[in-house]
């Protein structure tokens, strides 16, 4: 269970993948609203 394990987050890093041990952020969009300020 290490760098070589595709199922844990050590070596999900090591491989530059993501699953459910190392999720992606989630992008957060901001609109902006008719007064031209940014709204999350």
């Amino acid at each position: 269970m290490g760098k070589g394990d595709k199922k844990t987050k050590k070596g999900k890093i090591a491989q530059g993948s993501f699953g459910v041990n190392r999720p992606k952020k989630k992008v957060v969009k901001k609109t902006i609203d008719k007064k031209g300020k940014a709204k999350k």
